[in-house]
Order: C-alpha cells, then sequence, then structure tokens
C-alpha cells in the first residue's frame, strides 16, 4: 500500500511536470504517439498477463524445493523475452516511418516535422520495452519469493526516471529528452530489483527451454491473457490512430484524461478485487457456493458505492482540478478544455471499469481465464466500431470528437460490466442483483444532490483561488454523499461507522 501510494504521489508530480513543460502541443502528440509502439511491445510479451502465467508455474516447482529447475525455467522465459522483444524492436524500428505514417498516426502526416519527431522518439525508446520484459520477469521471481516491497517501488524510480528526464534533458533537448527519461526510468525499474534478485542465489541457465514442459505450461497459461491484452492495445492504436486526424492536443487530451480516471479506479477498484479475491479463491476451493455469492455481492456494492460518487464528481469538478494539476507554463486553457472533455465521458465509465475489475478477478479464482478475456475482446470490438461512429457524431454535432473515443470505451466498459455480471449470476445461481441494485439506486440518489451542492459551490466560490475550489468541492462532496448515505440507512456506512467506533473506542 505504501508503495503504490507513493508511486501515484511520484507518478502525479511527473505528469504535472511534463504538463508544464509540453502542454498539449505537437512535440507532446508526437511523444504519446511514439510511446505506444514500446508499451505495446512489452504489454504483449511480457506485461501483467506474464505475471499470471509464470508465478504460479514458478511458485510450484519453487515449493518442491527443485532450485535447478526453477532457475531454468527462470533462465528460459528471461531468454525468450530477451529474443522475442529484441526481434520485435529491431523490426519495429526499421518499419518505423511506415508504422507512424500509415497505422499509428496517419494525422500527422501533414505536418513532416512532426512525422520525423515521432519516428525518432518511436525508435529511442524502443530498448525500454526489453528491459521492461526483464524487470517484469524479475518481479515475478521476487513475487514468488514472498518479497513484495522492492518490486512495488520499481514503478516510482521509472517515474523518477521520466522527472529527470524532463527537469535536467528536456531543456537542453526537448521532448528527445523526456524520451531518454523513459529509457532511463526503465533502466532504474529493473536495477532497483537486481540486488534483491542476486540475494536469491540463483543461476543462469543459457537455455530457451522449448521442450519443457514448465516452460510450455506458462505459454499454455499466458496464451488466452495475450489475447485480451493483443485487443485492447489494438483498441489504443485505434484511438491513437483517430485522435492524431482530429486537432492538435487531441492525442493527449485523450491520454491525460483517461490516466486521471484510473486514479480512482485503481484506488477503490483494484484495492477492492486484489483484498477480495483470497477470499473468492478459498470459497470456490471450499465448495462454498453461498458464501462466495454474498462476498462477491458485497464487493460489488462497496465498489459501485465508491465509484458512482467519484465518477459523478470527476465530471462536475473536472475543470477547476485539471486548471489546479496542470494548467501552467505550456499547459493553456486550451489544453485545459482538450482534457477537461475528454474526462467528461471518460468519467462516466467508472463504475463500469470497476464492477469489471471485480468480476474479472472472481472469475480468476475459478481458474477460468477464457471467460472474461473473450467477453473484454468483444468488447473492445464494440469499442472500436462506436469509436468510429461517435467521433463522427460528435464532429456533425460541432462537439470536438476526441470525447467521442472516450465515450465509447466507457459504453463498451458498460457493455462488458453486464455480461461478466450476467454470466457470473447464471454460473451461481443468483448474485443478490435486488440488493445491488437497491444500493445502486441510493448512491445514485445520494450522488445527484452531491453534484446539487457541488454546482452551487461552483457558482459561490466564482473567482477563488482554484486550490480552494478544488479542496472544498472535494471535502463537500465526501461530506454531503457520506451524510446521506447514513441517512438512508446504506449497511455498508452504517457498518464502517461500527468498526471506527470500535477502534475509537479500543
Amino acid at each position: 500500500m505504501f508503495a503504490f501510494l507513493l508511486s501515484s504521489s511520484v507518478g502525479l508530480l511527473r505528469q504535472i511536470l511534463i504538463a508544464n513543460a509540453f502542454g498539449t502541443q505537437s512535440e507532446m502528440e508526437a511523444f504519446n504517439a511514439a510511446n505506444r509502439v514500446s508499451e505495446t511491445l512489452f504489454n504483449l510479451v511480457a506485461g501483467g498477463a506474464l505475471s499470471s502465467a509464470f508465478i504460479p508455474t514458478f511458485a510450484a516447482i519453487l515449493t518442491k524445493g527443485e532450485k535447478r529447475r526453477v532457475w531454468e525455467l527462470a533462465s528460459a522465459i528471461a531468454n525468450l523475452i530477451l529474443l522475442f522483444l529484441s526481434i520485435l524492436c529491431i523490426f519495429a524500428s526499421f518499419f518505423a516511418p511506415e508504422i507512424v505514417r500509415y497505422v499509428l498516426a496517419p494525422g500527422f502526416v501533414g505536418n513532416p516535422e512532426k512525422v520525423a519527431l515521432t519516428i525518432y522518439l518511436l525508435r529511442l525508446m524502443l530498448p525500454s520495452a526489453v528491459i521492461f520484459g526483464l524487470s517484469s520477469l524479475t518481479m515475478g521471481i521476487l513475487n514468488s519469493h514472498q518479497i513484495f516491497l522492492v518490486p512495488a517501488l520499481a514503478p516510482t524510480f521509472y517515474q523518477l526516471g521520466m522527472i529527470f528526464g524532463v527537469l535536467f534533458l528536456a531543456p537542453h533537448i526537448g521532448v528527445i529528452g523526456l524520451g531518454w527519461g523513459v529509457v532511463i526510468g526503465a533502466g532504474l525499474h529493473l536495477l532497483i530489483q537486481i540486488p534483491t534478485l542476486f540475494r536469491l542465489n540463483g543461476k543462469f541457465y543459457p537455455t530457451l527451454g522449448l521442450k519443457d514442459s514448465e516452460v510450455r505450461e506458462v505459454g499454455r497459461l499466458l496464451a488466452p491473457r495475450l489475447l485480451g491484452v493483443a485487443a485492447v492495445q489494438m483498441n489504443f492504436w485505434i484511438n491513437t490512430r483517430l485522435a492524431s486526424q482530429f486537432s492538435e492536443g487531441s492525442v493527449t487530451g485523450v491520454v491525460l484524461a483517461f490516466t486521471l480516471m484510473l486514479m480512482p479506479q485503481a484506488a477503490i477498484a483494484q484495492s477492492i478485487a486484489i483484498a477480495a479475491m483470497p477470499t473468492f479463491s478459498v470459497q470456490v476451493a471450499q465448495g462454498k457456493i453461498n458464501e462466495l455469492r454474498t462476498s462477491m455481492a458485497a464487493s460489488l456494492r462497496s465498489a459501485l458505492l465508491l465509484s458512482i460518487p467519484a465518477s459523478f464528481g470527476l465530471m462536475v469538478l473536472r475543470k477547476p482540478l485539471i486548471e489546479f494539476l496542470y494548467q501552467r507554463g505550456e499547459f493553456n486553457q486550451l489544453s485545459t478544455e482538450l482534457v477537461s472533455w475528454a474526462l467528461l465521458w471518460y468519467a462516466i465509465g467508472l463504475a463500469g471499469h470497476a464492477v469489471v475489475e471485480i468480476l474479472s478477478r472472481a472469475f480468476y479464482s475459478f481458474h477460468d481465464t477464457k471467460t472474461p478475456v473473450l467477453v473484454g475482446v468483444g468488447a473492445m470490438g464494440i469499442n472500436t466500431l462506436l469509436s468510429y461512429l461517435l467521433s463522427s457524431l460528435f464532429i456533425k454535432i460541432g462537439w470536438m470528437p476526441h470525447g467521442g473515443l472516450a465515450l465509447a470505451n466507457s459504453t463498451a466498459t458498460a457493455i462488458e460490466a453486464v455480461l461478466l455480471f450476467s454470466i457470473m449470476r447464471g454460473r451461481l445461481g443468483g448474485l443478490d442483483g435486488l440488493a445491488i441494485l437497491t444500493v445502486v439506486g441510493k448512491g445514485f440518489f445520494a450522488a445527484l444532490l452531491m453534484v446539487f451542492t457541488l454546482s452551487l459551490w461552483l457558482v459561490f466560490s466564482g473567482d477563488s483561488p482554484v486550490w480552494l475550489v478544488v479542496g472544498m468541492g472535494l471535502l463537500l462532496g465526501i461530506v454531503v454523499y457520506s451524510l446521506l448515505l447514513f441517512a438512508l440507512k446504506v449497511s455498508e456506512i452504517r457498518f464502517l461507522v461500527t468498526v471506527i467506533n470500535k477502534r475509537f473506542l479500543r
């Protein structure tokens, strides 16, 4: 938790510094488009999907005390990652001009300098994918040995690398300094874990292990997750491609808004899902379906009660929030408008993202990775179609079209959440839907009154300093929403008050 909060805080500082230095102008557009390639390569070969496939296999051998087999597996996976990512990076570097002009950002073609900068940055940042691949595997090895703090600190060092790039390199070489910051940050991400890895006294073996059953098992577990990752990355590419054809700043507007929406999503949904999954897994293993149904319904109610006000709060306070965080230096009023417009439509989907996060973990507790992946792939297909349709519709209405990309994501995620809920409900023979619906109704009503209060505050605050507008807005929102939930006799809020009282009295 400490490492997560530290990484989030340093990451927010990094975003503020980058926005201050580059705003949403041409250089930042080129950086965001170029960075999409290295991120895609990393996620396809060695992202989060690798950990979910590698850790169970590695840990199973580790518990048997077979040290040589453990390190043969780790060596084989490391060698395969290094080989595949290196080949893909060389391929991407060679075809970088074609990737930028025809696939990733055709909207940049009218600006030759922007195209040239995007190609240069793409090639510059490609090594970070290889480094991150090896670092991700190192994380899996350390986690399997019950070592969590050092791997959890690694993302903070990546953020620090980018901060170094924007503070010390960018003043001399512009956005290229930020590109070097990505490579330096990736190196720090790996290096911070190496001393701990060496203390495990492992041994490296020069093998690919293609005939090794454990290596093949990792590949078997990895395959369905890769399909889901590929679908998500394809959608990001399409969004970048479309946004590159809109007004300048649209690519950066979408990236920054999505990142802001993910912050409460991570704090709310991921924390609940991580805490709940071990319980789900034990209840599945013991065949306690009634208890599983109760636990899952409680997790969903909690996530919805928190995500609904967060969604409404982001929509109402989006402009002063973005002004407070970013509007300085090169990040001007137009930049605020671009990001806040996308955030409005992304915020609508926050509750859907929260439900998907929890239900996906619930399927994993059943050892079922195929169902959430197949549903996710279908949702990404809908997302792609809606991205084209809604951005065109927004243009016809006279709205900024990159908002249509955000609305497409929110709509597709909501559909994904409903489908996963329906499938899980059928599998469990019910999911306490009436109780969930009741809580959602009360939360929605309380959130509407919270919005009314916040709207009055925005009118009343007038020309007050933006830090006061945001700070008091957040405080008012939390107080009003909490009091209304208590007045509406929502069991979760009353349980929380009881727990706090007991701890205080103790």
